[in-house]
């Protein structure tokens, strides 16, 4: 008997502490509980150590407050020009009011994916195909004011709707695969073009400036040319004029200026020429000294032949010269040279 009763006395000790640590709840950060008393909503618990009287109060429901992520599957919408494509949406929502979220409606996340494919519906219909491509942004926005507005009667906050996939028909994605190829190639058509002018643009103006620089390049030599042919005939001239002063200085007479012709009419003699050079006043003093010697009568017992003179100069060939350059013409003109001697004059 005694020991019945410390069993009994033990399973009571149990259940006692079992129901104090039943009645000891702990709420973990993130997360608040729904607390029921006697079947209608007492209040909340936030994070903390709350106590919580046995079979009067119970946990209803225990929810998260954090910012949650909902991936709903490809819902099938029609555009304005009637394509069927697949949509799938991503909606980011917030539990800000754990007493409607919980009375509010009987399953909120279900709830939440049938209004936001609801709302995507109609939405693309008013849209079509190349605007649901291009306006992305646009959907999101509007989705997300329609949804937050119909939430707030579940205690859901909705701060952002995204279109994850956009899924066209197999044909419309060829038919666009296609036009984007177009227009890549006009693209590159384009700046293919654009490069061979910039290239042709670019190579004239060089070649402009090419020509500009010759051209300069040229005037300057040109300049620099005539400047040292101009100071070369000026030095020239200096030069001729210092020997004429020379000459005037040292008092030269015209004999003198006579030996220095001789001299340089035997220079000339000298060589393999083929012309003679004879000044005219050496021919003129030749025949006065002929018409001289003839009147003193010192020129021999021969008469004096008053007719006109000429002589005949023989020039042999020269193997450096005739090598096929000079016409036969010209040849026998200079083989044969005939000088006149003129007629002395009469007293």
């Amino acid at each position: 008997m005694m020991i019945f009763m410390m069993i009994l006395m033990i399973l009571l000790i149990l259940i006692i502490v079992s129901l104090l640590v039943s009645c000891v709840v702990i709420v973990p950060q993130g997360m608040c509980y729904v607390i029921e008393y006697l079947g209608q909503y007492k209040e909340t618990w936030q994070a903390g150590l709350h106590f919580k009287l046995p079979i009067i109060y119970r946990i209803a429901r225990r929810i998260s407050i954090k910012e949650q992520v909902a991936d709903f599957p490809p819902q099938s919408v029609i555009t304005k020009d009637n394509v069927t494509m697949k949509i799938d949406t991503v909606v980011y929502f917030k539990v800000f009011n754990s007493e409607l979220f919980t009375y509010g409606v009987e399953n909120p996340l279900m709830a939440l994916e049938n209004l936001t494919a609801t709302t995507l519906r109609n939405i693309i219909g008013d849209l079509e195909l190349d605007q649901t491509l291009t306006s992305r942004d646009t959907v999101n926005t509007q989705m997300k004011t329609i949804i937050d507005e119909a939430t707030d009667a579940w205690g859901l906050k909705v701060s952002r709707v995204e279109l994850k996939n956009i899924i066209p028909p197999e044909e419309i994605r060829n038919a666009m695969e296609k036009q984007m190829k177009a227009e890549r190639e006009k693209r590159q058509t384009l700046l293919e073009a654009e490069a061979h002018k910039e290239s042709s643009i670019t190579r004239a103006q060089g070649d402009k400036e090419a020509l500009v620089i010759r051209a300069l390049a040229d005037k300057e030599a040109k300049i620099a040319k005539a400047q040292a042919e101009a100071e070369a005939i000026r030095l020239v001239y200096e030069a001729e004029a210092k020997g004429i002063e020379m000459l005037k200085q040292a008092n030269m007479d015209a004999n003198i200026l006579a030996l220095k012709k001789l001299d340089a009419l035997k220079a000339l003699g000298d060589g393999r020429a083929t012309k003679i050079v004879l000044p005219t006043d050496l021919a003129n003093s030749a025949s006065n000294l002929t018409f001289v010697s003839e009147m003193l009568g010192t020129s021999g017992s021969e008469p004096i032949d008053k007719s006109p003179k000429t002589a005949t100069i023989v020039v042999e060939d020269d193997e450096c010269c005739d090598q096929g350059e000079r016409s036969n013409v010209t040849k026998e003109q200079l083989h044969t040279t005939t000088i006149k001697i003129p007629t002395p004059p009469k007293f």
